[in-house]
């Protein structure tokens, strides 16, 4: 076997960034696009990116609606293998107001463009997705759940071919 050739093995993971909006709502729906993103990454089909930021955000919010679901979310976050990235400084979240019109989303943009992810997943239309100067000026894939998996299936079904 030619040693340049790769294997689906060798081909490089799909990583997507979940906001907190998309992970909660992976952990409270049994199905849903944000519940089958986060079986994909346990399956090790992806990988899951998440930031320090959405964690914490993701805890509040469960703590408020749903607090029987907090396990449900510390196990998912282990069962998925999530990588945890840090957040961004205060001053690099300062210097970078420009990339979104909402200033509490720069650290969930920052965090997601330093990770280099393939693509952000979040049900925010307002601030990311409906606004596609956030998408250009990050250089980032954004969409919703059902678009990042939709996305995914195109990549996997690539792959096998």
């Amino acid at each position: 076997m030619n040693e340049s050739a790769t294997t689906k093995s060798d081909m490089p993971k799909i990583n997507l960034f979940l906001d907190s909006s998309a992970l909660f709502a992976g952990i409270v729906s049994s199905t849903g696009a944000a519940r089958a993103l986060l079986l994909l990454a346990e399956s090790e089909k992806v990988i899951v990116v998440l930031s320090e930021q959405v964690v914490a955000e993701t805890e509040r919010a469960l703590a408020r609606k749903a607090p029987q679901a907090l396990t449900d979310l510390r196990k998912a976050i282990l069962a998925s293998k999530a990588q945890i990235v840090q957040d961004p400084s205060p001053m690099q979240v300062k210097g970078n107001l420009h990339l979104i019109s909402h200033p509490p989303d720069v650290p969930i943009l920052l965090a997601a463009m330093k990770a280099k992810v393939d693509f952000v997943v979040t049900l925010n239309r307002l601030h990311f997705i409906d606004d596609p100067e956030v998408a250009i000026k990050s250089d980032l894939r954004i969409g919703t759940p059902g678009d990042a998996l939709d996305w995914v299936r195109r990549q996997i079904s690539a792959e096998d071919i």
